[in-house]
Formats: structure tokens, sequence, C-alpha cells
């Protein structure tokens, strides 16, 4: 299935259920780019290398050319996230559940992110798609397991690899800079860092980016009365609306969770928060190669864990970790069970 923007543009006016669906998803995009992509500049801000409006900038620039270029030369993560579920072979029903599933992610992200919090906007996804899949199917038909379990993969990576080289890079750093002068590598450090940065911004706009698109590919195919995505091909003009809004997005900031990942968890030097960026990029980069959707909230913060581990496990703030835990844990069932109801509210009422 190929679509022109043109096509889509007129669906989009006469088709409200598209137009819902569409206005949803690039809602939740607004709010990724709002709430998970200041998670890349977050150690920047904090070891003050770049001043906070001037970081979010780069930020939103690079998550554009994430979304842009690597949709372009891997969409695999793309792939699992519309495969994972299965709405079933009516395409006005399979519309509704997906606008409610989109519906609950906002609700739920919106009000992680009013306290704090950092919350995982890829999670509240996979959660919000399977739950609206439940209802649509009433039971576990509606799953793919074979795609679902590569969320599995993805907590695996996100968990342990970001933890581990997070301290891997940091040993590596520690061991090359062990002869220098302190005050000329803190100036190079720096604009490592700033690298740094902009690598964890363009791999989080390639791995986020792609989620969404596969979920608006999903509204167009119901649109058209397919249900689902056999022979569908991902257009230019789709990638540039997801980058532009999740572009947008991140230059709206997100303060308070700069100061979460960034402050709270555990106190940083520059040296520290180059490698726990460069740590993160690595392990999205391989996720997002293989087709596993991963947190970018994950890969960050235990990326952060595994570089604080280097000095003494003592240096990380566990309550702070303890409350983002419990937050990752709670996504699944907290949107899952929303978007649940409100598929079943939609499907009842429209």
């Amino acid at each position: 299935m190929t679509i022109s923007f043109s096509n889509f543009l007129g669906q989009v006016i006469t088709n409200p259920g598209l137009a819902i669906t569409v206005f949803l998803t690039l809602g939740v995009i607004f709010v990724n780019g709002w709430t998970d992509a200041p998670n890349a500049i977050a150690t920047t801000v904090t070891t003050r290398t770049m001043r906070p409006k001037t970081a979010i900038v780069m930020s939103a620039i690079f998550n554009f050319f994430g979304v842009l270029i690597m949709t372009q030369i891997n969409s695999s993560v793309a792939s699992t996230i519309s495969n994972m579920v299965d709405f079933g072979s009516d395409s006005r029903h399979a519309m509704i559940a997906l606008s409610a599933a989109l519906f609950s992610i906002v609700v739920y992200s919106v009000g992680a992110s009013y306290f704090g919090i950092p919350t995982s906007e890829s999670h509240s996804l996979i959660a919000g798609l399977t739950g609206a899949a439940i209802a649509m199917q009433n039971g576990l038909k509606g799953v793919n397991g074979t795609e679902w379990i590569k969320v599995i993969y993805g907590l695996f990576l996100s968990l342990f690899l970001g933890f581990v080289l997070g301290w891997l890079v940091c040993k590596l750093v520690i061991l090359i800079c062990r002869n220098f002068e302190r005050k000329r590598t803190n100036k190079y450090i720096s604009y490592a860092q700033i690298l740094g940065s902009a690598a964890m911004s363009f791999m989080h706009g390639a791995q986020d980016g792609q989620k969404f698109i596969g979920v608006l590919l999903l509204g167009i195919a119901f649109a058209n009365g397919h249900s689902d995505l056999v022979n569908t091909f991902i257009p230019i003009w789709l990638m540039m609306i997801c980058s532009t809004v999740m572009g947008v997005g991140t230059s709206v900031g997100g303060e308070k969770i700069i100061k979460a990942v960034g402050m709270d968890m555990v106190k940083l030097e520059k040296y520290q928060g180059f490698a726990s960026d460069l740590a993160g990029a690595l392990c999205i980069l391989i996720s997002t190669l293989t087709g596993v959707p991963i947190s970018t909230t994950h890969t960050k913060t235990s990326a952060i864990m595994g570089v604080g581990a280097v000095r003494r496990l003592s240096s990380i703030n566990l309550s702070v970790v303890k409350d983002m835990m419990l937050t990752w844990v709670f996504t699944f069932p907290g949107c899952g069970i929303i978007s649940y109801i409100m598929a079943k509210i939609f499907m009842a009422f429209f």
C-alpha cells in the first residue's frame, strides 16, 4: 500500500476516524518530544556544558534528523510496533480501538510528566496498543507473541546493556585520560559531551520516531479498509511530519525531567556525562538496527547508574532509582488497563 500526501490530507478531511487518530498520534509524538527527549540532554545541562535553551534547540534538531535519516536506513522498529497487535478484520472498529489506545497514552504520559517523573513513552505506547487489542479481540489472541517478546528483549537491553556500557565507557575514558592535565582534558571532554548529547538525541528520534510512524501507518491502513500493513512503504512526507512534531515538542523543554535524570539520581562530572551519553546512544543504536523497541529513558538512566557505579555504588541516589522503577513497572498494567477501558467505551459509543 502506498499513499501520497494529497490523498492522505483528503482522507483526514473526509474521515473523522482517521482525523482523530492522526491528531492523537501527533499529540503523543509531541508529548514524547517534550518528556522523553530531555533525557538526551540532561547530563549536558547539569554539568553546565551547555545552557538549557541551547541544549534544547540542539536536541530538537538532532531528534528531527534521527527520525528522518534512520527510518530510511532501517525501519524495523516501525514494523515491530505495527505487527505487535491484531485489531481484527473490521477496520472501522480497529480505528476506534486505535484512537482509544492513543488517548490513553496521552492521559498517562501527561499525568506522569506533571509530577516530574521520567516516563517511558515506549512502554506507554506498547501497553496502550496491547490493552486496546485485547479489548477488541476479547482476549490475548489480539497480541502477537512473536513480536511482543521483543519488548522483553528491549527491557534487557536498556537495563543490563545500558548499565554495562555506561560502566565500560566510563572506565575507558578514565584509562585514556589518566595521565592528562585535568583542566585541558575538561575542555575537550566538554566538546565530546556535546557530541554525545547530539548522538543521544539523534538516536532518540530514530528509535521513538519509528514507533509512532508505525502507529500512523496502522491508522492509514485502517482508513483504507486494510487490517494489516503487508506491502506498505513508509513515505518521506510521513517521516517529515513525525520528525517535525517531535522536534517542536522537544523545543518546549522539560526542566523537571532534566533535573530528575541529570541531578537527582547521581552527581555527574563532565567525563561521566559524556560516558553516559555515548553508552546510551550505542545501546539505542543496537536495538534500533535489530528492530527491538527500547525505552530511551530506561537506557539513559541505566547508563548513568553504570557510570556512577565506576566510582562507588553509594554515589547513586537509590530512592530516585526506586521511584523510577516503580513508575516503569506500573506503566504496562496502568496504561494497558486505561486503554482497555477506553477502547470498550469508544466502541460502545462510536
